[in-house]
């Protein structure tokens, strides 16, 4: 009897080991998406339709968490956040990555692309895939772009046509040299703020407007706090879908696969809704009534465009002139 009780022990210690490995190794991987809007919004609905196709997928293999609304990460700690390893996916707008690469500030030089159509054929194109991948030495891997729209300025002055109506005043911008000197060159005040922050900062007046696609607008309540709305379409406010390429690359193969599959399903539906909440959204603000929309005519939009102009100079050299160029082809198809 001495001499079983210590291998009966050990024959516990080992089952209970190989119960709980096993137990552990059932367990899904998580996957938590942070994001900072709101889930009404395109990519609100692009991160639960990810949620969706990922777990039909993967049955039991993955857990999909949806973050909206800042609620785990402001957009000022959510790339640190992803970083750590705290998050798994986050969906920062373009304009975030130009301290990573230079050349993603392609997305936010002001009347690059004239339509959403043109921004589809530079993104699909090798020189737009190709960026999804430019910050993989940094530990950041580009899954997919997701569109918000395009943007429009708000102020809460009467008037809002010329580039001259806006010289003087605040605009909260995202974190962004190009979007700095757009506005500095404008003759305005930037003020970089999260987005959190912004409804609040037009109430009180900290600052006098911003740009941002309709769905933000509406969804963020923003046209009740702003006097006037111009449709000028200067800029695209787009998304990169991100994730750690360490994370990534340690998947098993099957669950990398079946998550790249959903999260292009998740692309398609989202880009799709982006267009269509928009115009919803446009609508709605017009019959809310609360902030006049100005619609500009083609002298004014040339007047912008020609005022913003040398906002392209400036920073042709760290994008790069054959990016550029590649770019503007896309407006010709």
């Amino acid at each position: 009897m001495k001499i079983r009780v210590p291998v009966l022990k050990t024959l516990g210690v080992c089952l209970a080991l190989a119960f709980s490995s096993t137990a552990l190794a059932d367990q899904p991987i998580v996957v938590k998406f942070s994001h900072v809007v709101a889930d009404k919004t395109p990519k609100g609905q692009g991160a639960l339709k990810f949620k969706e196709l990922a777990e039909a997928a993967l049955p039991g293999k993955v857990e999909v968490q949806v973050f909206p609304n800042s609620q785990l990460f402001g957009d000022g700690k959510e790339m640190e956040a992803l970083l750590l390893g705290d998050v798994q996916i986050i969906a920062p707008s373009l304009a975030k990555f130009d301290r990573y690469t230079k050349k993603l500030q392609i997305y936010d030089l002001p009347f690059m692309f004239n339509d959403m159509a043109a921004l589809d054929r530079f993104q699909a194109s090798p020189a737009g895939q190709s960026l999804l991948d430019s910050m993989t030495s940094k530990g950041i891997k580009g899954l997919a772009y997701w569109h918000n729209g395009l943007k429009q300025m708000s102020t809460n002055k009467d008037q809002l046509v010329r580039p001259e109506d806006i010289k003087g005043l605040k605009f909260r911008i995202q974190s962004s040299d190009v979007l700095e000197a757009q506005f500095r060159q404008l003759g305005a005040n930037p003020q970089k703020l999260a987005f959190a922050e912004v409804y609040q900062a037009l109430q009180t007046g900290v600052v006098d407007g911003a740009e941002n696609p309709w769905s933000n607008i509406y969804s963020q309540k923003f046209h009740e706090v702003q006097k006037t709305i111009a449709i000028t379409n200067h800029g695209a406010l787009d998304y990169m879908v991100i994730t750690n390429s360490g994370w990534w690359d340690g998947l098993p193969e099957d669950v990398r696969a079946g998550l790249k599959k959903a999260m292009d399903g998740a692309t398609e539906y989202a880009n799709q809704l982006a267009s269509e909440i928009n115009d919803r959204d446009q609508k709605l603000i017009a019959e809310a009534g609360k902030a006049k929309i100005q619609t500009l005519t083609k002298r004014d939009v040339a007047a912008w465009r020609e005022a913003v102009r040398p906002v392209w100079t400036k920073f042709a050299d760290q994008i790069g002139e054959d990016l550029i160029a590649k770019a503007r082809a896309s407006n010709d198809e």
